[in-house]
C-alpha cells in the first residue's frame, strides 16, 4: 500500500530534521512521533474492521492524537497569529520540518485513498491530519527562534 511507504518516507524526513535540530529540546517530541509512525505503519499494514489495539496488533489511539493536539497548542501559544501564508524555509531545520510536513500530507492523501478499498483506522487518519499541523506549528516555532516566519507576498514576482 502506497500509504505505508509515504509514512516511512515521512519518518525518514523527520529523522533528517532531527539532525538539523541538534541539541534542541524538541527532539524528544519528534522521536516520540517517529515511534508513533512505526505504530501507524503497522496499523495500516493490518487492515480490518476492529481497530482496538492489542498485544499482537498495533493501532493508533485517540490518546496519541490528543498528545499531538496538546503539543500543537503549547507550541502555538507564544507564536504571533498568522496574517499571511508563510513560505517553507527560514532555516535548515525549519525547511526540513516543512518538507516532512508535506510528506505527511501525501501520506494522509494515500491513506484516505486506501480507505476507499479497505477499512482504515479513523485514528490513523486523524493522526496524520494532526501531525501535518503539528509539523507546521513546529516549523513556525523554529522560525520564531530565528527571527520569524517568511511571509508570502502575493504577486511579488510579477
Amino acid at each position: 500500500m502506497q500509504a505505508i511507504g509515504d509514512v516511512d518516507e515521512a519518518n525518514s524526513a523527520i529523522g533528517v530534521a532531527i539532525i538539523a535540530l541538534s541539541g534542541d529540546e524538541r527532539i524528544a517530541m519528534l522521536r516520540r512521533i517517529q515511534n508513533d509512525l512505526f505504530d501507524l505503519g503497522a496499523d495500516l499494514a493490518t487492515p480490518g474492521e476492529d481497530f482496538t489495539p492489542s498485544e499482537m496488533v498495533l493501532r493508533i489511539t485517540a490518546a496519541q492524537v490528543a498528545r499531538l493536539e496538546d503539543e500543537i497548542d503549547a507550541m502555538n501559544a507564544p507564536l504571533p497569529p498568522l496574517r499571511s501564508f508563510i513560505l517553507p524555509g527560514g532555516s535548515q531545520a525549519a525547511a526540513l520540518v516543512h518538507l516532512a510536513r508535506s510528506i505527511v500530507r501525501r501520506a494522509e492523501r494515500s491513506a484516505i485513498s486506501a480507505g476507499v478499498e479497505q477499512a482504515i483506522n479513523p485514528q490513523a487518519l486523524a493522526y496524520l491530519n494532526r501531525l501535518s499541523d503539528h509539523l507546521f506549528v513546529l516549523a513556525r516555532a523554529i522560525s520564531a527562534d530565528e527571527g520569524g516566519d517568511i511571509l508570502w507576498v502575493p504577486g511579488a514576482s510579477r
